[in-house]
């Protein structure tokens, strides 16, 4: 068991490990690890608790254990209030589930690392430096392939943290633009913080 002095975690990484392999189709359960490993090489960069980067790397996602048809009620179970945006793209409601089930599922009590979950798909204004790692970490850890991607893991070697996200959410908006889908609030809001406040 592992504890701190922020929150307590009841199981052991190893525990976790398996509970979510357990849980997670085989490519999701692949994902996860490699976010948890890229938070890790970031929280070193940058100074950050390692073990809770892990830990906010590897529970990112625990909540794509539903399908997407079943992530409006598992967020009516739990009193997470569904938006606008996310009556219409209902995947958006994994992050705040997730946050929620890393304390009922995984023994997870500790607020930065269920905000780093919580906000690692849209980003938030003032987001914490785990916050902003468990969201980069998530566009770029290795099973990632897409147009741009060998880019934004080269910035993560030489750019300062806020650098990187910046270009990542602006890499983000673009990608949802030309798809003509919805940008959501929370994103711009986060990019306008970012901007704002340099």
């Amino acid at each position: 068991m592992i504890r701190n002095n922020e929150g307590k975690i009841s199981m052991t990484i190893d525990e976790m490990r398996r509970e979510l392999q357990r849980r997670l189709n085989k490519k999701r359960f692949a994902h996860s690890i490699g976010v948890a490993n890229t938070a890790v090489k970031l929280a070193k960069r940058f100074s950050v608790d390692e073990t809770k980067a892990y830990i906010a790397g590897i529970l990112h996602d625990c909540a794509r254990e539903f399908e997407d048809d079943d992530l409006p009620t598992q967020a009516k179970l739990r009193g997470i209030k569904i938006g606008e945006v996310e009556q219409v793209m209902p995947l958006l409601l994994h992050p705040y589930i997730g946050a929620k089930m890393i304390k009922e599922i995984y023994g997870v009590d500790d607020e930065e690392i269920s905000q780093a979950i919580y906000r690692h798909t849209v980003g938030a204004r003032n987001m914490t430096k785990l916050d902003k790692i468990i969201y980069f970490a998530d566009m770029i850890e290795p099973n990632r392939n897409y147009p741009g991607v060998e880019k934004l893991r080269a910035l993560a070697e030489t750019a300062e943290l806020d650098e990187i996200l910046l270009t990542a959410f602006n890499e983000t908006i673009i990608f949802v633009i030309k798809k003509n889908s919805l940008v959501h609030p929370d994103t711009i809001a986060a990019r306008n913080f970012l901007l704002l406040n340099k």
